[in-house]
């Protein structure tokens, strides 16, 4: 399995942090965010990492360069603007080759990943079941009280009373994006479509994670790691 990491955002909420370090190297306890992930990845055995840049895209390359040195190989798919979620994936769909692929967002912080070697090697269609994406959810954050989408018997719905927030991790077959035209678009309609067309699966991941979108959740991350 091949995994992307997204990396293009600006990060204005973690200004002045951002106007001289992109997002995915911000320090969380003396180590850039992004780097969690690609460690995290390798001890699972998911070694080919595409990750895509826009703001200060050149220190991304320069400080993680072909991830040899954390045993993975990275391929990078730039971007002249921001692509948006949806765009980006599309760009680095011939990176990603044509078998099912994890996506995480490169702003989030997680103990563990929401997917273990068993289920690696056991394919990742047994998640999908047929389905075009399998996104986790987790427990409504502060900052997003209302959730996005409900859970009814593994599959997402629009509505529901039992709302959760997506995550950012997200298993996606690449034919999700067939119809998607090249160029900048957002993640949130497409995944509108393919729910209400019932294509979309979901897991309640229920062990730590945050949103580092703020100065305020950094440091909230921050004393998690210190603690941990």
């Amino acid at each position: 399995m091949k995994a992307m990491i997204l990396a293009a955002g600006r990060g204005e909420r973690l200004r002045p942090l951002t106007d001289k370090v992109p997002k995915p190297l911000v320090p969380v306890h003396g180590k850039p965010l992004i780097v969690y992930h690609i460690e995290k990845l390798a001890t699972l055995g998911i070694t080919d990492i595409v990750i895509n840049y826009a703001w200060l895209g050149d220190k991304i390359t320069q400080y993680l360069g072909d991830g040899s040195r954390f045993g993975v190989n990275i391929k990078y798919s730039p971007e002249t603007t921001a692509l948006e979620t949806a765009g980006g994936i599309k760009q680095a769909l011939p990176l990603l080759g044509p078998e099912p692929f994890l996506v995480l967002n490169g702003d989030i912080f997680i103990d563990d990943l929401p997917i273990s070697r068993l289920q690696i090697q056991q394919g990742a269609e047994r998640l999908l079941n047929g389905k075009q994406a399998c996104l986790w959810l987790v427990d409504n954050p502060e900052h997003h009280p209302e959730g996005d989408f409900a859970l009814s018997d593994s599959l997402l719905m629009l509505d529901g009373s039992n709302k959760l927030t997506f995550s950012g991790m997200a298993i996606y077959q690449p034919r999700l994006f067939d119809d998607l035209p090249s160029g900048a678009s957002p993640l949130g309609p497409l995944l509108k479509t393919k729910i209400a067309a019932k294509e979309v699966t979901g897991i309640h991941y229920q062990q730590y994670w945050c949103d580092v979108g703020t100065l305020a959740r950094l440091a909230l991350v921050e004393r998690h790691v210190a603690l941990n």
